[in-house]
């Protein structure tokens, strides 16, 4: 629960700095352009005090340029601190400069001018310095139709007017967060209350599906040896293996979900060949043999148990590649499938049957280390035989009830941390 409540935090604080940053965005290209659009309208205005005469007839006369070089000069004392015409062929005729701002001026140059195709206006913001510059170009209207030139204006943006724009902006990104906190803060225990509504139904659910695997592998258990131990003991230290193997939760799902159904298939074979008490014959092997791919067919239309198929489908084959259905070798094998084919032939050599008695551990343990390289995996081996002593200890000598027990708990902590894993993902 503690893991789902983590889960639920950082999932609303993510969509609620993800909200807050668009809103914020939103917020700052809103208040950007009422300026831009302010500064573009003062440039359009102040543009059609320019006599465009000489634009129009392309004679343009040194009274001409001096009167329109002074009314640039005048307006660079005023609103903007650079103003530049140009003529129809986009060639710059007049250029008026505050000398304060000769820098923002120096700084544009190298920035390509971007001149109206149309009878709209163009301007780009630029941030020089410390300074918020805007620079408009504006089409000058020809008596003789089209454009009769460009008047341009850069605008230095007053800083009271800056300060203003963040204050402003940061008081919607606050009330943004805020909001948008408030509401995270409402949903979270509502949240919380039907998630845990989904917990208990998904353990209902995982308890289900376990108790079905859980029963379906006693009672091929008990068909083939008459006893239920051997499914919840080889399972058990399949999962010991699995651990000090460093499976992930998922990987441990189907490997216990395996080793509950591993012969799952013997449902198919008949009792004269699976419980007869001697030895079979080569026929009666070749039909025991089939017994796997019965078990990969019965659990085909059941998503859920397709898990356990690596164990149920390979967990006769044999690391040098004598082994059955497919006669896989090395790592070709499934990783699960070679976790159980250890423990199982472990939990046969060790445990008591109506036809043998339980084997000494040393001398199990001595069989499972010469078949290393040959039946088993030898890397798997070596770190069986570190924990072997220990996990027969614990499980090798528990009863029924208290295997099942254990087995209960292990399944469902594997099965919840899956289940945990696949929602992060």
């Amino acid at each position: 629960m503690i893991s789902i409540h983590r889960i639920v935090l950082r999932r609303l604080v993510a969509a609620w700095l993800i909200v807050s940053f668009l809103i914020g965005s939103v917020a700052y290209y809103i208040e950007a352009e009422k300026i831009d659009d302010a500064i573009v309208a003062l440039a359009a205005s102040q543009a059609t005090e320019f006599a465009p005469e000489g634009l129009d007839t392309g004679k343009r006369s040194p009274a001409e340029l001096a009167k329109l070089s002074a009314q640039a000069e005048s307006f660079v004392r005023n609103n903007f601190v650079v103003i530049e015409i140009y003529d129809r062929e986009k060639t710059r005729i007049v250029e008026a400069v505050n000398p304060k701002y000769e820098h923002i001026e120096n700084q544009l140059k190298q920035y390509k001018h971007q001149f109206p195709l149309d009878n709209s206006h163009h301007y780009e913001r630029y941030f020089i310095g410390e300074d918020t510059v805007v620079q408009v170009l504006v089409p000058l209207p020809s008596k003789l139709g089209g454009n009769a030139g460009f008047f341009e204006g850069v605008f230095v943006v007053d800083r009271s007017v800056m300060e203003e724009f963040s204050k402003q902006l940061w008081h919607t990104l606050a009330a943004v967060l805020i909001a948008v906190l408030a509401t995270s803060l409402l949903l979270y225990p509502v949240i919380i209350s039907l998630n845990r509504d989904v917990v208990r139904f998904s353990n209902e659910l995982l308890k289900g599906n376990l108790e079905i695997a859980s029963v379906l592998g006693a009672a091929i258990a008990k068909r083939d040896s008459d006893t239920g131990d051997h499914n919840f003991r080889v399972t058990l230290y399949a999962i010991k293996l699995g651990e000090a193997t460093g499976l992930a939760p998922n990987a441990m799902r189907q490997l216990i979900l395996g080793a509950f159904l591993h012969d799952v298939g013997k449902i198919g074979i008949t009792d004269n060949i699976l419980l007869k008490p001697g030895k079979l014959t080569e026929d009666e092997f070749t039909i025991m043999r089939t017994h796997v791919a019965l078990g990969v067919d019965i659990i085909a239309d059941s998503d859920w148990l397709q898990g356990a198929r690596e164990v149920i489908e390979g967990h006769h084959e044999k690391f040098d590649g004598k082994g059955y259905l497919r006669g896989l070798k090395g790592e070709e094998i499934p990783l699960n499938a070679r976790i159980f084919a250890i423990v199982d032939v472990f939990d046969a050599l060790t445990s008591r049957r109506p036809y043998k008695e339980p084997m000494a551990l040393e001398i199990a343990l001595a069989i499972i280390e010469k078949d290393a390289g040959t039946h088993f995996d030898p890397r798997l081996v070596t770190r069986f035989l570190e924990i072997a002593p220990a996990m027969h200890a614990s499980i090798g000598q528990a009863g029924e009830n208290e295997l099942n027990a254990k087995l209960r708990e292990q399944a469902m902590h594997y099965f919840l941390q899956a289940s945990i894993a696949a929602n992060k993902a």
